[in-house]
């Protein structure tokens, strides 16, 4: 598929999405300056070349790995800007166009260990493609547990204790669990939570505080499920709701307080513990229809794909104020 179909295709699909409901997020007040400062676009992607960035995972020294979605690539984003290519998946025989929902093939989440291997999630819609693959320094990308094709993985966390991931499946509305080694995945969840209403269920995925917590797209709601004794999951709880087109979402640091990625609102809203959240970025920032977040420390860091916009994709980077 072309990168026009690709990007017309996707932004139809947001569009629809989000025009469900044009609310701002319950609860919600606008920014005034808020918890980010020196906020700034550290990088502007090129969308000629599929650079729609689509979750991220941070380095010690500033850098950043990136998966560029529609590109069906792995990147490392320098701290002063340089972009280098690491991998490029392999393409579906079939173009993508099986892929559910969305008909492109997609790499999606991403985390990194200690010893500097990359997990990645891929969609393609082909069971000889769709999975969760390893990028090892130096090596060729290999897929290490395979998926169902006729589902979307799109959220990755990882349990180094319990060497274990949870993915989540935005088309199927399925946590699934796999070993850090590979393997046959395990359905964790299936809870009604999860599910989607006709475009994109379960979303990002934070392990935090005992609990995996799951974001889901057309509920626009914050779920919090508890990871119990022998890795059982236990009921969700909707911690926030109302939170149109959420897509990732990263935790600050100050107890169970989230920065979410609205994706169709053109949004990044600060969610409280009560629930309630506040924006704190929008298109004034240079935001272009936001994917994911990160942090370190004090330091903000949050993709565009520009999905709905089709003109700016990139990397803005903030401060997180602790004293807001």
């Amino acid at each position: 598929m072309s990168k026009r179909a690709v990007i017309t295709t996707l932004s139809a699909l947001l569009a629809a999405a989000a025009a469900l409901t044009t609310a701002a997020p319950a609860g919600a007040t606008p920014g005034s300056g808020g918890p980010l400062t020196d906020v700034r676009i550290s990088r502007h992607f090129n969308l000629t070349e599929h650079q729609t960035p689509e979750n991220i995972a941070l380095l010690p020294d500033g850098s950043a790995y990136v998966t560029f979605a529609a590109a069906r690539q792995v990147a490392r984003i320098a701290p002063d800007g340089a972009i280098r290519i690491l991998a490029t998946l392999p393409a579906p025989a079939d173009g993508g166009v099986n892929t559910p929902v969305l008909k492109f093939a997609l790499t999606t989440g991403i985390v990194r260990t200690a010893d500097g291997t990359l997990y990645v999630l891929y969609a393609t819609g082909t069971s000889d493609l769709t999975g969760l693959w390893r990028l090892r320094p130096g090596q060729e990308p290999r897929r290490i547990a395979a998926l169902p094709a006729d589902g979307l993985p799109n959220g990755l966390a990882l349990d180094e204790r319990g060497k274990r991931f949870y993915i989540t499946d935005s088309v199927l509305g399925t946590v699934w669990t796999v070993p850090t080694a590979g393997g046959t995945p395990t359905a964790w969840s299936t809870a009604p939570e999860l599910a989607s209403t006709g475009f994109l269920g379960a979303n990002g995925a934070k392990l935090h505080n005992g609990a995996l917590w799951v974001s889901n797209l057309d509920l626009g709601t914050l779920l919090r499920i508890p990871v119990l004794p022998g890795n059982r999951a236990g009921t969700p709880q909707i911690k926030a709701s109302g939170l149109v087109g959420i897509d990732d979402f990263a935790f600050t640091g100050h107890g169970n307080q989230v920065l979410a990625a609205l994706n169709g609102p053109n949004q990044v809203v600060r969610v409280r513990p009560d629930g309630t959240s506040a924006t704190v970025l929008d298109a004034a920032d240079g935001l272009q229809g936001p994917t994911s977040i990160a942090l370190r420390r004090d330091n903000v860091y949050v993709l565009s794909a520009a999905y709905n916009t089709s003109t700016d994709p990139n990397l803005l980077r903030a401060r997180l104020s602790t004293r807001r």
